[in-house]
């Protein structure tokens, strides 16, 4: 821009027009546009780094119309309410905000106000200026009325603070039927979400997307959802999933015949993964998917819409959907972490940008508390203490928890499976749970006296279950851990297999040979960080 004096200094009719005059002139406005250039250059670094996913979509001309999440703010200037819980023991709500402008979660507001009992998310607040908040579903006509998540069943790190994710254990789903600016009747849009590759069933349907205004199946094209799982609805499909899948409406779609045509396309296991569905409304949609830790995306699929009745052009009702079907098809379980919708069709390079900054977050990279120590928040391993034993530790295994020889020489995914998230205790706060550090919202949990690597449900019982209480090494040694609803029992491996056994009982992993040893165990630094 040429300021105003110059602008009026070069139209002026009372100064000569010689081209001495004009080459000062000349010299004068290049000097200006050199250093106003510099200026923009110096500038986009630090407005870029500023920018959140919202911001890159204005930019790229398709602004959000709807911005969800538990974990941060999606635009850099937010400075509003994330989401909403309600307290159990009396009803009581309150909105869970940010540290700060543009940051992230204030996840101890939450820990306050839920100490001594459990809370629930009642709202998922929208961040865009649109206001389409979702709130727990009601009934549809393939399920009945959903419940909100647990609040606190999704523990991660993002930005290296501890916040919440929301965790889908079925029956559970949000909704908005009247939203404003939401692609309808073959608009184009653009969504993403970021969820997990660990926590996934094949039921349907984990979407996050446009959907029915009525809870109800009304037809080919009338939704416009991602979805994310391990149901192939139209074989074959390679590999085992989970995959980014086009929910359009009787059909989950990996291309316009429906089934899969990108043999590499087996499936995204990362424990934070991106799924990214765009859609032209009239003839084509495109599946991207990335690792929401590193990395870019990978077009899955790019092309015309589905070759069926009613899918060119689409017919979006402009509902938004989260954790179900359009018609409350609920039987999913799935992890969220943040999404947003666009009014408009994003270019790719709007969307890599936007993944650029997903990768960013750090989404459960290790938290600011010092590692190996049973302080919440710390990452851990667990080694034995009984003789012959001191190189195993505990570790999952096909969910199941074990002890097994871990060295500086095992491969890293043996690594992660024996590295410990330290939680507060799920059913007391005095007391440990232990999250599973490559799948995130797993914990260890007894049951019938065995010990697994299972997702949190969210119910008491489970709770319980997963609730360790700290006490002394019973030989001297380390740290013992008692079952919070079985007191007298401890975590103990017998068999290379892990139980919750007292020093003498009626199970073969009772007996009390090396009973001491063997519920006694070393805190130590993690295999994985």
């Amino acid at each position: 821009m040429i300021p105003a004096p110059l602008h009026r200094h070069l139209r002026s009719s009372r100064y000569p027009r010689s081209s001495r005059y004009l080459r000062r002139i000349l010299l004068a406005l290049t000097a200006f546009l050199t250093v106003a250039a510099g200026a923009l250059t110096t500038a986009t670094p630090s407005q870029a780094a500023d920018q959140r996913p919202c911001d890159l979509y204005a930019a790229a001309g398709t602004p959000c119309v709807a911005a969800h999440s538990s974990t941060r703010a999606l635009y850099a200037a937010y400075d509003g309410p994330l989401y909403r819980v309600q307290r159990t023991s009396d009803g009581t709500g309150k909105d869970i905000g940010l540290l700060t402008a543009g940051g992230y979660a204030n996840a101890a507001a939450q820990d306050s106000f839920c100490t001594g009992t459990t809370c629930t998310v009642t709202v998922v607040y929208d961040q865009s200026p649109r206001h389409n908040h979702l709130t727990i579903e009601g009934a549809g006509g393939a399920g009945g009325a959903d419940t909100g998540v647990p609040a606190d069943a999704l523990p991660v790190t993002a930005g290296g603070h501890q916040v919440y994710g929301l965790s889908f254990s079925g029956h559970m789903g949000y909704r908005d039927n009247a939203t404003s600016g939401i692609a309808v009747n073959g608009q184009p849009e653009g969504m993403y979400m970021v969820t997990s590759g660990t926590h996934v069933n094949n039921r349907c349907c984990f979407d996050y997307g446009n959907a029915e205004t009525n809870n109800q199946d009304t037809g080919n094209g009338h939704m416009d959802a991602i979805n994310f799982g391990t149901e192939c609805w139209f074989a074959p499909c390679s590999g085992s999933g989970p995959w980014g899948q086009a929910d359009l409406e009787n059909g989950l779609f990996q291309s316009d015949d429906g089934h899969s045509k990108n043999n590499s396309n087996t499936g995204n296991h990362a424990p934070f993964a991106t799924a990214l569905l765009k859609n032209n409304g009239h003839n084509h949609f495109a599946i991207r998917d990335g690792n929401a830790q590193s990395g870019g995306l990978t077009t899955q699929y790019a092309g015309p819409e589905p070759n069926k009745p009613g899918y060119s052009p689409m017919h979006q009702e402009g509902a938004i959907v989260l954790g179900t079907g359009g018609d409350n098809s609920n039987g999913s379980i799935g992890s969220f972490f943040e999404g947003v919708m666009t009014s408009g069709m994003p270019t790719d390079t709007a969307d890599n940008a936007v993944q650029t900054n997903i990768t960013s977050v750090g989404y459960g990279a290790p938290s600011r508390v010092p590692p190996g120590t049973l302080t919440p928040g710390s990452t851990i391993s667990l080694r034995a203490t009984t003789p012959g034993y001191t190189n195993r530790y505990v570790r999952h295994q096909n969910n199941v928890a074990v002890d097994s020889v871990t060295t500086s020489g095992s491969a890293a995914p043996d690594k992660a499976d024996a590295s410990w998230i330290v939680r507060r205790g799920l059913a007391d706060a005095s007391c440990l749970s232990f999250e599973s550090r490559n799948y995130p919202g797993d914990f260890l949990r007894h049951q019938n006296l065995h010990v697994y690597r299972q997702p949190m449900d969210g119910s008491a019982l489970f709770r319980a279950d997963a609730t360790f209480c700290p006490k002394p090494g019973k030989n001297g040694q380390g740290t013992s851990l008692a079952s919070y609803n079985h007191p007298e029992k401890f975590l103990r491996h017998y068999d290379n297999t892990l139980y919750v056994a007292a020093d003498g009982g009626s199970d073969v992993w009772d007996t009390t040979a090396s009973w001491r040893d063997d519920v006694s165990w070393a805190v130590t630094q993690p295999w994985t960080a």
